[in-house]
């Protein structure tokens, strides 16, 4: 099952409005919630997704807003590809390492991605994101693996040269609206793996491939990710974790590479969905 957020067009959408919906071909059916991250707090959640028989609205230009708009929290993981931490010249780790977003930070799959202008170091980072499914703390082995609704697309964009000011990564991570995620949120039971899925992952910036690996390649899974986030915090219905990065990224090229503004940035996760963002320069004030 894939589920998403979508805006309403016209004069209903003006507002912001926006629906819960279930992909059904080429068609989005109404979920009777204003977006999955309701729908997630609901019991029974899965059986009304997939019996609800609510409004269609056409796949075709459809706009997505963030498939859980409003998480209580994204908690990020650090080097967990094993190409990416050998990349940026890092020893492997003993315990994952994690750092946070906020809802400010999330945009939807085909919004644009706003560059500050105190960043001449905009990178990119294609991920998988795990969605949280219930309620989940010091979790373990199967209560772990049900915690997990499914999963979606994130592209964990950082300010690298904030991100390295100090020691701790969350000053480069948190800027507003710079993170897409989505489209869709899919359900374990449709992807190779279940909820350790191995997936093809791709980031390509104007048509040029600069991340490509697999999940497979992930040195914490999705469960044992979900059993060590649940253990330090409670994680709710709706929640993010976002499972790292592969090798790729801007800041470990020789020479350097980063977004300047311009660019089309893809995301794209097999069986999961596909995020494109156009990168534009923040307005000055």
């Amino acid at each position: 099952m894939k589920l998403a957020t979508l805006r309403l067009a016209g004069p209903d959408g003006a507002d912001g409005a926006t629906r819960a919906v279930r992909l059904d071909g080429d068609v989005l059916v109404d979920l009777g919630v204003p977006d999955v991250g309701t729908l997630l707090a609901q019991d029974g959640w899965a059986e009304r997704a997939a019996s609800a028989t609510g409004t269609a609205y056409p796949v075709a230009g459809a706009a997505f807003a963030p498939v859980v708009p409003t998480p209580s929290k994204v908690v990020c993981v650090g080097l967990n590809y094993r190409n990416h931490i050998q990349e940026m010249g890092r020893d492997l780790p003993e315990h994952p390492t994690l750092f946070a977003k906020f809802a400010d930070c999330l945009i939807g799959a085909g919004d644009p991605i706003v560059k500050p202008a105190e960043t001449e170091k905009f990178d990119w980072e294609v991920e998988l994101a795990v969605v949280v499914g219930k309620a989940a703390r010091r979790v373990r082995g199967a209560e772990a693996e049900a915690a997990i609704a499914g999963f979606t697309v994130l592209n964990d964009i950082t300010c690298r040269d904030w991100q390295f000011r100090t020691r701790e990564w969350l000053q480069g991570k948190m800027w507003d609206s710079s993170t897409p995620v989505g489209p869709y949120l899919v359900t374990p039971d449709e992807l190779p793996g279940g909820v350790r899925p191995s997936l093809d992952v791709i980031l390509l910036v104007d048509g040029e491939v600069m991340q490509s690996d697999s999940t497979g390649d992930l040195l914490f899974d999705p469960v044992a990710l979900v059993e060590y986030v649940s253990t330090v915090i409670r994680l709710n219905p709706g929640d993010l974790i976002a499972t790292g990065t592969p090798g790729g990224v801007g800041q470990a090229r020789t020479p350097q590479r980063f977004l300047v503004g311009g660019e089309t940035v893809v995301t794209e996760i097999e069986g999961i969905g596909r995020l494109e963002n156009r990168v534009v320069k923040e307005a000055s004030a």
